[in-house]
Parts: C-alpha cells; structure tokens; sequence
C-alpha cells in the first residue's frame, strides 16, 4: 500500500520503448525524492495521464497512445494500479493529452485532428465515446503539418469552455462541451504564427493569461483569455532559447511543455534537442515573459514538465534518457536546482495525486 506519510505521484511511459507503462511512486515531501513502488501495462504507450476524484480517493486517468487510441481509468489503492473498467476507444488515432472537464474525460488526438469527449460514469470508470469533434487546416511544415494535430486539450480555469491546441493548424481551438450529453460543440479558433507548431499551452493563475508553447519553434505566444466570451487574442511572443542557441540548427529543439508558478512570477518550459529546461519572468500583469536563462533538464530528451502540489519541486520527465529528475525551486529567482533522479524507462508524464 502507498503510505499516507508521502505523497503520490504517477508516471506514464511508453511500452513499445521499453517503458513499464503506468507507474506509481512515493514522494518524499521533504526532498522531492521519487520512489517506484510498482507498474502495469495494461494500457499500451500511456503517454499522458490524468487525476481526478473517486469516493474521497483518486482516480487515474491514461490515454493509450495507439492506433486506435484508447483512454483508460486506473484504481490506485494499492502499489500497482489496476484497470477500473474496461479500456474506452476514442475514436481517433495516437491520443497524447487528457484531461477532465464538465463530468467527461476528454482526449486530444494527435494522428488523427481531433478531441474526444467521454463520459465518467459514478464509480470513476469511463463509459463510451459521447462524441468527436474534428480540426480542420493545415500548416507550412509539410513534414508535420500536413494535417491537423491536436496536441492537447483541458478545460478553461473557469470551467466553461475547452481549448484544445493543434500543432498541425498553428492553432487554438475554442469548444463548448454539454455535460449532460457530452456533445463537443465548436466556438472559435486563435490562430498562431505560421510554422510555430503549437503543442500546449497553460494559464496564468489569474484565469485572464495563457501561455502557448510552440514545438517546431522554441517561442511563447502570449495570450490574453476571456472566459466570458471564450475568446482569444494573441499579445506577443518570447523566444524560450537565447538567441544564438536558437539559431544554431546543429541541435534543433522540440520544446515540449509550459509550466507557470502559482503565484505568477515564473514561467519555464522542457526543451528537447537542447535537454534543458528555460527560466522565464513574468511582469506584474503576466503580459510580458523574459527569458532568465536555461538549466539542465538532468536528462535526455524531456517530453514532460510538472510542479508538484506544493510548488517548491519541479520533475522533468526525460524520455530518451529513461529517467525523472526532480529540482528545488528557488523561491527568489526561479532558477531550478537539480536534487536527484529516478530510472523511469522511456518516461513521457508525471502527474501528482
């Protein structure tokens, strides 16, 4: 049994790398430190997880990152998670993101353009796909743009809408999602530079902010969101690599994940290619991002970046190098301090309970 004297954390891999699949762990509140205590497979390539309640528990939610893509609930009471009824198609190929919204579960599912919207019946297991709703566009990378490719999806801090970010149309979906039938309804579409192939995007905590992280460009497009209208509007853009680093095309970088501090101040992104971690500051208002400088990602190749409920430990999730690695946070400056590592084969998300 996982002890109640440390935290929890879940680690999504990729079992056709030679990853153990879903995985829990201990934490160490004292030193972030991570403990595997034990993985199943029952899903396969559960890239991305998510965590959400079940009878004063939790519940984890995975996708399995195929074709067809599936999406799955996990009971995790004991040391090895264990399926909580059977895997739901989704109707779409290679989802990689999921997240809870308006009683479903929803997936963004790369290969295919589009997002799902399931059902989370009253025991937290998943019912069947309610409905689909499917990008449309293209974009000036022909290697990776031919077609749309939604890369993520979650819900508005306010809880009414959906924003779903496309890689393969430069941009961000706007949907409405009734909580009674699932039904996915579309509102609007922000669309970005062309060519920055955005991956995924995160709010301030003020709810009025959100930061787009592009993956074929290491930029950040600055947004400012009304959630009353549902709408949209790209401020500006900050490089996530200093310049020279950018431009040097000897070690082109994939960036990967957006994580803001919760009081606002700090801003960083996982940088594959460059296996780094950036620093960026944000102004009074949040409009303004300045990139501080860049860390080590402890890794190889870091698909995913997470702050752990406290905000003082950051865990970077390096795929090809096959471990996590958490770091101290300095409160002051924002720089994270490298404090340990786990082995994690073909790691690609941590998630917190």
């Amino acid at each position: 049994m996982i002890g109640n004297s440390a935290g929890r954390a879940f680690l999504g891999s990729f079992t056709s790398a030679g990853g153990l699949g879903v995985t829990a762990a201990s934490v160490d509140r004292e030193t972030g430190a991570l403990t595997v205590l034990g993985s199943t497979d029952a899903v396969p390539d559960p890239s991305f997880l998510a965590v959400g309640p079940r009878d004063g528990g939790t519940v984890l939610y995975a996708v399995g990152e195929s074709a067809p893509g599936v999406a799955a609930a996990f009971a995790v009471d004991e040391d090895v998670p264990t399926l909580l009824g059977p895997a739901q198609a989704v109707d779409g190929d290679a989802p990689t993101h999921l997240s809870l919204a308006a009683n479903h579960l929803v997936t963004a599912n790369y290969t295919s353009g589009s997002v799902t919207a399931l059902p989370v019946l009253a025991d937290g297991s998943l019912g069947p796909a309610a409905s689909v709703l499917r990008h449309e566009g293209s974009g000036p990378d022909t290697g990776r743009q031919e077609a749309p490719h939604a890369h993520q999806v979650l819900a508005d801090p306010s809880g009414n809408w959906l924003v779903s970010v496309d890689l393969g149309t430069d941009s961000v979906h706007v949907s409405a999602l009734d909580p009674a039938t699932g039904a996915l309804r579309p509102h609007g579409e922000t669309v970005l530079r062309p060519g920055t192939g955005p991956r995924h995007l995160a709010f301030h905590p003020s709810g009025a902010l959100a930061y787009v992280l592009g993956e074929l460009e290491p930029v950040l497009t600055v947004c400012r969101w009304d959630a009353v209208t549902g709408r949209l509007d790209v401020l500006g853009e900050t490089p996530v690599l200093p310049g020279h680093e950018t431009a040097d095309e000897a070690v082109r970088t994939y960036p990967s994940e957006v994580v803001v501090a919760r009081d606002g101040r700090f801003l960083w992104t996982a940088n594959r290619g460059h296996d780094s971690i950036s620093v960026l500051t944000l102004d009074e208002s949040g409009e303004k991002a300045a990139l501080v400088g860049t860390v080590g990602c402890g890794g190889r190749w870091p698909r995913d970046l997470t702050l752990d409920p406290s905000g003082q430990w950051l865990y970077a999730a390096n795929e090809h190098s096959g471990n996590v690695s958490w770091f101290a946070v300095d409160a002051e400056t924002g720089i994270p301090r490298h404090a340990g590592s786990v082995e994690v084969p073909a790691v690609s998300c941590v998630v917190f309970a």
